[in-house]
């Protein structure tokens, strides 16, 4: 008996239901990054290795999958040279391995696989606006929704292979950009009917300028990674990460006013300006966001709540500048549904200088978990055809095709059940799939030049022209 076949851990099949949901959402999203100005592009679906790597952090290339080279690499291979560390490494998940062992390891990888699964859309974007940088015209305004891939342990709301929805603007400082970002965001979110969304906003600068203050410059990363998580471990969990990575009891009693940052985005700014007098990087910051909330919150959101969160930090080294997160209505229990912020230095790792981005993420799984979850998705999502004609035979089928042939033409969703079966076979076809009227044509409607439209939730009946076909199913 055939092993019955199964899917990747972390992957998914999608039903014609989840599908037509998942368009719904991708539409919306689309319709709105056409709205503000945003054109498509499309990057392969893996990049060389070293596009990706090292432009995560640590933790990011750890997630990153790799593509072992062509598939007859190793038959075109006399010797294939083994580091000894995998040779002599026994297969036991305890096992350590010294630094040297390490590098040759991954000085084997790098020989065997030169190719990776592209982690995020805007790494890719990054090498696409230099790699095209003469074709495009500045400010370039790109929108994105593509699949990307991560070796992450499966869970609710977190695949291993899900798609993102971008949208970036490069080749302007403006900060003009950030508060349309925070408008395009508001403007998704009402359409898809998601109300009370909070949009977390923060600057790197500022975790920088804290850093400064209290000492702790040298342990940058390791402190907002830290920060990061005050929502998920609490203070207690933060303290006890900060001392484990180094970070001196001092430099955590500075930081202290942070683990109860509250008042209105006026007093949390004021009270920034005070906590970060000693740093100019934290200053400047400090005027960033000042700007994008100020101008956000006089041009107003339609039902989106902007929240300055001193705590926020993403864990993507690239980011200099404002960043945002953006959170679930309240009582639904999953992750950020969105994220992004201002990368100054991206393209400048592939070579081009001077180059300032700025950019957004919807989590498109994530959302769409959220939307099911509170029943937001509209009936009309997911309705199937509107019509189907029963089959009769084979003249019969003949005469309802030339008609189906000029409803399609008109727009209308009709089909015909394939195969001359009995009749209560192809009722109940209709019936599991949702149709909403049954078009039956024996001889009788044959002979006659009609039809006979049945609505199947009423159980009414009416013989009808074409044109009165046609106006009731439009």
């Amino acid at each position: 008996m055939a092993q019955k076949p199964s899917i990747p851990k972390g992957t998914r099949d999608f039903s014609p239901i989840e599908v037509a949901k998942r368009n719904y959402i991708f539409n919306t999203i689309r319709a709105h990054f056409e709205r503000f100005g945003y054109q498509p592009i499309e990057t392969p679906t893996f990049e060389n290795s070293e596009t990706l790597m090292g432009k995560y952090g640590e933790e990011g290339d750890r997630l990153i999958f790799k593509i072992l080279n062509s598939g007859n690499y190793f038959f075109n291979k006399q010797k294939i040279e083994l580091p000894r560390s995998i040779e002599s490494l026994q297969v036991n998940s305890a096992e350590t391995i010294s630094v040297e062992e390490l590098v040759q390891l991954n000085q084997f990888t790098n020989k065997i696989s030169e190719k990776a699964l592209r982690y995020d859309l805007t790494v890719p974007f990054a090498r696409y606006v230099v790699q095209h940088q003469n074709e495009i015209e500045f400010p370039f305004k790109r929108y994105q929704i593509q699949p990307v891939w991560r070796a992450d342990r499966p869970q609710k709301g977190r695949f291993r292979e899900f798609y993102q929805c971008d949208a970036d603007v490069v080749g302007s400082t403006s900060l003009w950009q950030e508060v349309e970002l925070v408008q395009l965001y508001d403007s998704v979110f009402f359409d898809l009917g998601l109300k009370g969304v909070t949009i977390k906003i923060n600057n790197r600068k500022i975790l920088s300028g804290i850093a400064e203050v209290i000492g702790a410059s040298d342990k940058l990363i390791d402190f907002t990674v830290a920060l990061d998580k005050l929502d998920k471990i609490g203070e207690d969990g933060v303290k006890k990460e900060m001392l484990e990575k180094g970070i001196s009891e001092e430099a955590i009693v500075k930081v202290q006013p942070l683990f109860n940052f509250t008042g209105t985005t006026a007093e949390k700014l004021e009270k920034l300006s005070q906590l970060l007098a000693g740093s100019q990087e934290g200053l400047k910051g400090v005027e960033e966001l000042r700007f994008i909330c100020e101008n956000v919150l006089e041009i107003g959101l339609k039902d989106s709540k902007l929240d300055l969160d001193v705590t926020l930090a993403r864990g993507l080294n690239y980011y200099t500048g404002a960043i945002f997160e953006v959170s679930a209505p309240e009582g639904v229990s999953m992750g950020s549904i969105g994220g992004g912020g201002r990368y100054d230095d991206l393209t400048g790792i592939f070579g081009l200088k001077n180059m300032s981005g700025v950019g957004i993420s919807f989590g498109l799984d994530r959302i769409y978990l959220v939307v099911e979850e509170l029943g937001l998705f509209p009936e009309t999502v997911t309705s199937t055809s509107k019509a189907i004609f029963l089959n009769f035979g084979e003249s019969e089928a003949k005469y309802a095709m030339k008609a189906i042939s000029k409803l399609r033409a008109a727009g209308i969703k009709v089909e015909m059940y394939p195969d001359n079966a009995k009749i209560g076979k192809q009722f109940q076809y209709a019936d599991k799939r949702g149709i909403s009227y049954a078009i039956i044509v024996g001889g009788e409607e044959l002979k006659n030049n009609v039809y006979n439209l049945k609505n199947l939730a009423s159980g009414e009946q009416q013989t009808l022209d074409f044109e009165s076909l046609q106006n009731i199913l439009q």
